[in-house]
């Protein structure tokens, strides 16, 4: 039977109590582990008020789904100005391939502390570890026992280390997407948890063949991600359902953005010019756009892009279960357009490119009119089935308005990913292009806004 989401916080409370009485913890108690290198997971304040939307119906032709927007693609590591780039300069050989050692001992500690058999005995020179590239907000690691070393009851050989990184809003958030992760997984919706502490935390790790942004464009796998998206949004749980998520989350980055002061020339340069968007007025009038685009509240991921979906091994390439959602620490109930526009931008850009600015960008790749109606039909089949008195024309209009405010809130994904870019080129140290990044998004933003306000 699911545990109440009061016994998991309880779960979460006494993992971190024991967690501060293990050795691990004393190595690092004088200086506070969400301060150190690792990458920064934004905790979001959630105080968005809701608008009032209205009803329309909607028509548009292909040339409006699929623009032909050449320069949105990869800035150039010289800078938007064709100044020297130090940070491009710093990257020129590509990403680190190495885990130092204070990770090692500190992640070889974590699963000594937190998993069973083996893992209590193996001596730390036979720990098996490894970095796991794609993430943006976290550090990921794999972790294995050495192949000579045999298991002894159910413990696994080998784990996902996630490593979040400065909190910037207490516990509160993290407990919620520690509650969140458990209940996905006792549901089957999402891998095990193995253990929660409060730099990360330890999970199942699901043979998988990592999905390339081109995927995306598989009609089969579409049509799957469709479904996976519809079973996410008809789950029920146990969280404030008003959603504030959005532009609570956006507002928080607005006011973080406006403070922040960089010293190193290449960022004040690419901020300076990031600035003279008026990115608050912008704000005001995306705010007036959604509030006037019809949207239901559902449970979202809010974060559905290739590197969050696992193609599982071992599954049938007919099978219409192959694939995963996984990395959660952004859902929560939010209109249901974000999703929608959020995976669609997700198309244009490449994040396994090993060279500076770490991602690539093809504007050309956002998903035409019918790839879209793909989606959006794979989507209702799933999430609801139509009455045999629906007409056509009902059908039509539905998918019309669908259309239309998932391209609406593309918007809202590519001016909140472009806020939390900004930030992430100040406080994290994950490699990547974070400033070249944010500038890409706001750059599609506008041209989008072009097409769909």
């Amino acid at each position: 039977m699911l545990l109440k989401p009061s016994r998991y916080v309880r779960l979460y409370l006494l993992a971190s109590s024991n967690y501060n009485a293990t050795p691990a913890s004393r190595v690092w108690r004088g200086c506070h582990p969400f301060t150190r290198s690792f990458s920064s997971l934004l905790v979001r304040k959630l105080t968005m008020q809701t608008g009032d939307g209205c009803s329309g119906k909607f028509n548009m032709p292909d040339r409006l789904l699929h623009p032909n927007v050449s320069n949105l693609r990869t800035p150039s590591p010289l800078g938007s100005n064709g100044d020297d780039d130090s940070e491009a300069e710093s990257y020129r050989d590509g990403r680190t391939e190495e885990v130092d050692k204070e990770t090692r001992d500190r992640a070889f500690a974590w699963c000594r502390d937190f998993l069973s058999g083996s893992w209590k005995t193996i001596p730390e020179s036979d720990f098996q570890i490894s970095i796991v590239s794609g993430g943006l907000s976290n550090l990921l690691y794999m972790c294995n026992l050495p192949a000579q070393v045999a298991t002894v009851a159910e413990e696994p050989r080998r784990v996902l280390l996630r490593v979040y990184g400065a909190i910037l809003q207490g516990v509160d958030s993290l407990v919620l997407e520690s509650v969140m992760f458990a209940i996905l997984a006792e549901r089957t919706l999402g891998p095990k948890l193995y253990g929660i502490f409060p730099e990360g935390r330890l999970e199942e790790y699901l043979p998988n063949d990592r999905m390339r942004t081109e995927e995306l464009y598989d009609p089969s796998i579409s049509s799957e991600i469709a479904c996976k998206v519809a079973r996410f949004h008809k789950m029920q749980m146990p969280f404030n359902k008003e959603p504030k998520w959005l532009f609570g989350t956006i507002d928080r980055y607005m006011d973080q953005v406006l403070e922040l002061k960089f010293t190193r020339e290449a960022h004040v340069k690419k901020y300076n010019k990031l600035m003279q968007f008026n990115l608050p007025a912008e704000l005001d009038s995306l705010r007036q756009l959604l509030a006037a685009t019809p949207s239901p509240v559902v449970f979202c991921h809010n974060d559905v892009t290739e590197g969050n979906i696992l193609k599982l091994e071992g599954r049938d390439p007919s099978s219409t279960e192959r694939l995963m959602l996984i990395d959660f620490e952004y859902s929560s109930y939010n209109y249901r357009g974000f999703d929608f526009g959020n995976h669609f931008c997700e198309w244009m850009y490449n994040y396994t490119y090993n060279e500076w600015p770490f991602y690539r960008a093809s504007a050309e790749s956002y998903p035409t009119r019918e790839q879209q109606l793909h989606f959006i039909r794979n989507y209702l089949a799933e999430y609801r089935t139509f009455s045999d008195s629906t007409s056509q024309e009902d059908k039509t209009q539905e998918e019309e308005a669908m259309l239309i405010e998932a391209n609406r809130y593309a918007l809202a994904s590519h001016f909140l990913w472009g806020l939390w870019s900004i930030i992430q080129a100040k406080i994290s140290k994950i490699e990547f292009g974070y400033m070249d990044y944010a500038y890409c998004r706001f750059e599609a933003y506008f041209k989008q806004k072009k097409l769909f306000s």
